[in-house]
C-alpha cells in the first residue's frame, strides 16, 4: 500500500510539473516570400471599330481594280485602303463603291475608281516623289497618290471645292497633300520640278506649261479632247530638256477643265 501511495504521489508531482511549464510552441521562423506589389494591367479592349464599307471597298478592288487588269501590286494595296466613301456626297454614299464617276457638285464628278487606278499606275511613282495633280475634285486622287509617294501638290480652282477637299484630307490625316485653289494650266512654279503630273479634267491640248515642270525622266499623264467628246488619254515622258515621248493609252470621257475667265 505504501509503494502504491509513492506511486501516485509521484505521477502527481509529474503531471503538476507538466501543467505549470509553458506548452506554447516557440514561433517558426519567417521563411515566406513577400509577394510583388500589383500592377495594373491595361484593359482588355472589348469592341473592334468596324469599317461598314470594306467589304464594298475589297469588292470594288477585285471586280473593277484588278477584274479590269491593273497589276500593280502597290495601286491595288491603297485601292483597297482609302475610303472613298468620305469623298462623296452623303446622298451617294450607297454608290460609293460602285465602278463609276459620281457627282461632286459645280458640274465635276469623283473619277470611276478603275480610272483613277490606271492613271495612277501608268505614272509609276515612288515612295520619294513630289507630284503635282490639277483638278483636285473631291481629293480622293490626291489621296489615293499621297499613299504611294512624299508629297502631294493639288490645284482646284473652284473654291468651295478646294476648301472642301482640303478640310476632308486633313481630317483624315493627309499631311503630305497640299491644296491650292487656283488655275491649274500655269502648273505651280514655285514647287517644281515634279516627278510626276496628273491631270484629272480634259484641256483641248497638252498644256506646255506642265511639260516645262516636269524633271527629266519625269511623266504627265492628261486627258485631251473636245467638250462632252471623247478624249484621249496621254502619257508624255520627259526624256530631255526639249524631248518628250507621247503615248496613247485609250478612250476616256472627263470633265473640261475649267480655266479662270479673261
Amino acid at each position: 500500500m505504501r509503494f502504491a501511495l509513492i506511486g501516485i504521489a509521484f505521477l502527481t508531482a509529474l503531471l503538476l510539473v507538466a501543467c505549470t511549464s509553458d506548452s506554447t510552441p516557440a514561433p517558426a521562423a519567417d521563411t515566406t516570400t513577400p509577394l510583388p506589389e500589383a500592377t495594373s494591367l491595361p484593359p482588355t479592349p472589348t469592341t473592334k471599330r468596324t469599317d461598314p464599307f470594306e467589304s464594298d471597298r475589297q469588292a470594288m478592288v477585285e471586280e473593277g481594280v484588278v477584274g479590269w487588269g491593273i497589276s500593280d501590286p502597290a495601286v491595288i494595296e491603297v485601292m483597297g485602303i482609302v475610303p472613298r466613301h468620305e469623298f462623296v456626297p452623303d446622298e451617294f454614299l450607297s454608290q460609293a463603291y460602285r465602278n463609276h464617276p459620281l457627282p461632286i457638285g459645280f458640274g465635276q464628278t469623283i473619277s470611276q475608281p478603275y480610272i483613277v487606278a490606271l492613271m495612277t499606275q501608268a505614272l509609276e511613282v515612288s515612295q520619294n516623289d513630289v507630284i503635282l495633280e490639277i483638278g483636285t475634285g473631291s481629293g480622293y486622287q490626291a489621296a489615293v497618290m499621297a499613299e504611294l509617294v512624299d508629297h502631294v501638290y493639288t490645284m482646284e480652282i473652284i473654291t468651295p471645292l478646294a476648301e472642301k477637299a482640303a478640310v476632308t484630307l486633313d481630317q483624315l490625316g493627309y499631311d503630305n497633300v497640299t491644296v491650292s485653289n487656283a488655275d491649274g494650266y500655269f502648273g505651280w512654279q514655285e514647287q517644281a520640278p515634279f516627278d510626276a503630273i496628273i491631270v484629272t479634267a480634259a484641256p483641248d491640248h497638252i498644256p506646255q506649261p506642265l511639260v516645262e515642270q516636269l524633271k527629266i525622266g519625269g511623266r504627265l499623264i492628261v486627258p485631251v479632247g473636245p467638250v462632252g467628246g471623247i478624249q484621249t488619254l496621254w502619257l508624255v515622258s520627259r526624256i530631255s530638256e526639249d524631248e518628250v515621248r507621247t503615248q496613247n493609252l485609250g478612250d476616256v470621257r472627263f470633265v473640261p477643265l475649267t480655266r479662270e475667265e479673261s
